[in-house]
């Protein structure tokens, strides 16, 4: 398991990030490396979705946390051709009320399995990269949010 943690502290509402952050079709506007999103099926916990990362593969994912308006986390299974059904990414929101300075603190966490040790060696050395996209994303959300 890889494990990967990024926070920022919004100036928005906690109600105004969860708008942005629970709608599967706002993932391309704020979410490093999401091309294109959309629901399946269901809505809260269970929520079936498709996610188009920017080098084209799609992934399924299912809502796995749904707190509203707190958390929601999603796991993702590759899909297509060499996919490897073991590999799995989940992804958790978490917000904060952030009652000293106001707005919201955003806690992003990406948790990957990789499909076996040369993959996990692989991702690890991408790590600093993954890093880098949290941070983008909670910049994005920080404008988007903001915007409202």
């Amino acid at each position: 398991m890889i494990l990967v943690e990024r926070s920022a502290h919004v100036m928005a509402p906690v109600e105004a990030v969860w708008d942005v952050v629970q709608r599967a079709e706002q993932l391309p506007a704020w979410l490093a490396g999401v091309r294109a999103a959309e629901v399946l099926s269901g809505e809260g916990f269970g929520r079936r979705q498709l996610v188009q990362a920017g080098r084209g593969a799609a992934h399924e994912a299912e809502v796995i946390a749904y707190q509203e308006p707190t958390l929601i986390g999603w796991r993702e299974r590759a899909k297509g051709a060499g996919a490897r059904a073991e590999a799995r990414t989940e992804i958790y929101v978490q917000l904060t009320a952030d009652e000293g300075e106001g707005g919201t603190i955003v806690r992003l966490i990406v948790v990957r399995w990789p499909a076996g040790p040369v993959k996990a060696a692989l991702l690890r050395l991408g790590l600093r990269r993954v890093g880098a996209d949290l941070e983008d994303s909670l910049a994005r959300l920080t404008d988007l949010a903001a915007v409202g």
